[in-house]
């Protein structure tokens, strides 16, 4: 390997069949991803860039396959000519043989090997499932986020879909949940939802925000910092106006009612901690919903690795980072919504400094220069704000009151409310892992991705803020016979 950016970067290596040796592994193609691998290829790292989707860009610029036709992919996507230019620096780093791009794995474990890391990963092919190895001094974790679903009585409705996964159907198979969509749930994911389905047909009779835009006014040095991020709102917020949409605050939809699919919506005024208030329901006829509320950070390789987290203003769980993006675990780094739910740009900008500061480690090099500091400033200017917008979007604790005692809170498993609450308040279940146990909530195909807040939330503790994912040795579903290949752990 090169002992300095200047020197001539040295291909990575296949140690065999679906085994490569490198300098980083990077987990996850989305913005942040994508940003460091090319950035550490280019100061000269033998780069492996792992990614459970076919095509680099994540959920963000997820963007339909060339069979479908588009003419026009970029008009849903912001930033699209940045990243349309960093994924063609990535197919030039990949033909010069300085970047390993395995789409379609997922890795399901890491392991300490020597001084670095040997990831495992699984590909799901047409002739089964195929296994991948990669050792790597330096991981960089950028695995991203999963959308955060707080349970309401007919939720599991066909027709009932979550804001991002709306957003996905549009963007990558160019397809409508329905035709008169309601878009509800809480933070500015819903803003752009709503716009992209108004301008490509759908009927938004509402935009349905259990939070208010008020809250934003305690935050103004964050807001002043960012003209960006209010002029990017205002944009929003002039599309629903020209589409007729109708945006309503401290509302939530508490109820989905339809036979065969959703056929309206419950709409209800919310108080301060989110408890519905009674009298201020009204139905909005519609034949889709849109509903999520935020993002969750995925941490399951980060939290198998004993990086040690934090509670974000948003409620959730992220990743203690220092302030070049390393984690508590040394050898690993993590850029983008795994240190707290912010955005692309951000993720970007974090990936870049991630790179940067992975290969002066590797590398060698003296103190951070010029182009690092303003990455640096950039970084933490965008950070206050994803602080900001985390804190006036987090949901209250009085959600809960509009729940049933036979609303699902995990589908996969179809535990109902009264199970969960018959676990606390009969058998003495005090906390999510324990509710598991004797209800089944959060064993399903999802394992709790779904129903982890919620679960949370009915336990006791306010608004399922802060749910860690267990420590588990594998973060997804893999064939046994993998484990039966993976060599004898060593003596020392």
């Amino acid at each position: 390997m090169p002992t300095s950016p200047s020197e001539p970067p040295v291909p990575v290596r296949a140690a065999g069949p679906g085994s490569y040796d490198s300098d980083l592994a990077v987990v996850g193609a989305g913005p942040a991803g994508l940003a460091a691998a090319v950035e550490a290829a280019r100061r000269g790292l033998r780069v492996v860039l792992v990614d459970a989707g076919d095509r680099p860009g994540g959920q963000y610029h997820r963007h339909p396959a060339p069979g479908l036709g588009a003419r026009r992919p970029g008009a849903l996507h912001h930033d699209w000519r940045e990243f349309t230019r960093r994924t063609a620096a990535l197919d030039g780093l990949v033909r010069a043989g300085r970047v390993v791009h395995l789409p379609g794995h997922h890795v399901w474990t890491m392991v300490p090997e020597g001084t670095g890391r040997r990831l495992h990963a699984v590909a799901a092919g047409d002739d089964g499932d195929a296994a991948a190895t990669v050792r790597a001094r330096a991981v960089l974790l950028a695995t991203g986020s999963h959308e955060r679903q707080l349970p309401f009585p007919g939720w599991t409705l066909p027709g009932v879909a979550g804001a991002g996964g709306a957003q996905a159907m549009l963007k990558g198979g160019l397809v409508l949940p329905g035709r008169r969509v309601v878009v509800a749930g809480s933070g500015p994911l819903l803003l752009a939802v709503a716009g992209s389905l108004a301008a490509a047909g759908a009927h938004v009779p509402a935009v349905v925000e259990a939070g208010t835009y008020l809250g934003y006014s305690g935050f103004a040095p964050a807001l002043l910092r960012n003209p960006a991020k209010l002029a990017e709102g205002a944009l929003h917020g002039g599309a629903l106006l020209r589409h007729g949409a109708r945006l309503l605050t401290r509302h939530a939809v508490v109820a989905a009612h339809g036979s065969a699919r959703v056929e309206a919506v419950t709409v209800s005024r919310l108080g301060p901690d989110w408890r519905p208030l009674p009298g201020t329901g009204r139905r909005i006829p519609c034949d889709a919903l849109a509903v999520g509320h935020g993002l969750v950070p995925q941490l399951e390789l980060a939290t198998a690795l004993g990086c040690a987290t934090r509670t974000a203003a948003d409620g959730t769980a992220a990743l203690v980072l220092d302030a070049e993006q390393a984690t508590s675990v040394p050898g690993v780094w993590a850029a983008g919504e795994t240190g707290g739910i912010g955005g692309a740009r951000l993720a970007v900008v974090e990936g870049t400094l991630a790179a940067v500061s992975v290969a002066r480690a590797l590398l060698g090099g003296g103190a951070p220069g010029p182009r690092e500091a303003a990455l640096r400033r950039r970084r933490d200017r965008l950070r206050a704000f994803a602080e900001a917008m985390g804190a006036v979007h987090r949901p209250g604790p009085g959600w809960t009151g509009w729940l049933r005692p036979d609303t699902e809170v995990c589908r996969c498993e179809e535990v109902p409310v009264a199970r969960v609450t018959e676990a606390v308040d009969a058998l003495g279940a005090r906390d999510a892992r324990t509710v598991k146990l004797l209800t089944r909530a959060g064993m399903g195909w999802c394992q709790g991705r779904m129903c982890g807040p919620a679960v949370v939330a009915l336990a006791g503790h306010a608004s399922g803020e802060g749910t860690v994912p267990d420590r588990r040795p594998l973060s997804c579903p893999v064939p046994l016979r993998h484990l039966a290949e993976l060599p004898e752990p060593s003596a020392d």
